[in-house]
């Protein structure tokens, strides 16, 4: 059985105890003391890879004049389906994203490589380093995409 008290909930913290408000409990730590707002890293939420994809397929689309009923059928997916891929609703497996990228005469890796790309320019952008290999202020300089 369990350690506690019948008709007592336990509580699990969600917060850090240093986040939690301070209590008058002997037991309790101290407030993390504040941090300026010059010294706060930017709260800049980082693309997802579904909505880089997603982007890419529709650039290249479109520059190719061509419909999502066009594309969907030549990658053999349904046009509902394609076009939440290509908002980012989606997360597409690379089947998919294989047959979506052959339908536009691009291959799997051209799509990704492209998709990264796009990464590493939003990201360099936002921490003020120059984009290119090495140097593009993300944490990491590669890819790896687990299916």
């Amino acid at each position: 059985m369990t350690s506690h008290v019948p008709n007592e909930a336990r509580v699990i913290p969600l917060r850090p105890q240093s986040a939690r408000p301070q209590s008058g409990s002997p037991g309790a730590r101290p407030a993390a003391s504040p941090v300026s707002p010059e010294r706060r890293p930017p709260t800049v939420r980082e693309p997802l890879w579904r909505d880089l994809v997603g982007d890419v397929l529709r650039r290249e689309r479109l520059d190719q004049e061509r419909t999502l009923k066009e594309v969907a059928e030549a990658a053999r997916i349904s046009m509902p389906y394609l076009s939440e891929v290509e908002r980012g609703r989606k997360e597409a497996s690379s089947e998919v994203l294989a047959a979506a990228a052959g339908a536009l005469g691009l291959g799997l890796g051209d799509l990704l490589a492209r998709a990264q790309g796009e990464l590493v320019r939003l990201t360099s952008r936002h921490t003020g380093a120059r984009a290119g290999r090495g140097t593009s202020g993300a944490r990491f300089d590669g890819m790896c995409l687990a299916a």
